[in-house]
């Protein structure tokens, strides 16, 4: 089979077909790791296809954070503003998370897709409803931020997987050797490094469990501007 450089530059290849490549190459690999040369490899053809086609890294990096973002809907505007954050969190994290990446995009470029000006809309109003005033912006920044810049921490050590056992064990030799003396550190390794570090189930579990207690504690703390609703934001696990 030849190689890229020497593939045919026609192949009948669509631009929606070269993001759908792009998209799925995503999915196995953090989104910033790929290349143009990688991406034209899967397709067999020479890398200025893609650029005919499409253009260059930058803009299918946006294609494809548009693309796994589509599904995501704005909670029930009948919900109140903690409950339609936590709904809203909730369902944002399985989605970027199976694209390690996007999150991170999303930091740098913000949303401004037109499949997420209702997501955006819908949250902007339950604040105001919520009564934060002039704080809406900063309550919506908190929210979001938190739960993006929580799910591109993990995005970025999953990055890191490739380092292997040794890259595991090495750290964690270092924090039993530095914790034997230090409670806090110790505390620290056994509720969040040994789970990070463990078997992909566990440390989904325990990721799960963080970015939930992360939300929870954002809307705790933003319950105080709401002076608009009687209703408290209690920590919880459910929706």
């Amino acid at each position: 089979m030849p190689g890229p450089a020497t593939a045919p530059f026609h192949t009948g290849l669509t631009p929606e077909s070269v993001i759908d490549a792009a998209v799925r190459l995503s999915a196995g690999q953090h989104l910033f790791r790929w290349s143009i040369r990688d991406l034209a490899g899967q397709l067999g053809v020479a890398p200025s296809v893609i650029y005919h086609h499409v253009g260059g890294k930058d803009l299918l990096c946006r294609h494809v954070v548009e693309r796994v973002v589509a599904p995501l809907r704005p909670p029930s505007a009948r919900f109140g503003w903690a409950r339609w954050f936590r709904t809203l969190l909730l369902d944002l994290r399985p989605i970027l998370a199976a694209y390690p990446g996007t999150a991170k995009w999303l930091l740098m470029h913000g949303p401004t897709f037109p499949a997420l000006l209702q997501v955006v809309d819908g949250g902007v109003a339950a604040l105001r409803r919520a009564g934060f005033g002039d704080r809406v912006g900063f309550a919506y920044g908190a929210l979001i931020n938190s739960a993006l810049l929580t799910i591109s921490i993990t995005d970025d050590r999953l990055d890191h997987e490739g380092d292997g056992p040794r890259d595991h064990a090495a750290m964690m030799n270092d924090f039993r050797r530095e914790g034997a003396d230090s409670e806090g550190l110790s505390l620290i390794a056994e509720s969040l490094v040994v789970p990070f570090a463990a078997g992909a189930a566990e440390a989904e579990e325990q990721r799960d469990a963080f970015y939930r207690f992360m939300i929870d504690t954002v809307i705790a703390g933003l319950a105080r501007f709401a002076t608009g609703s009687r209703t408290a934001a209690r920590p919880s696990t459910r929706r």
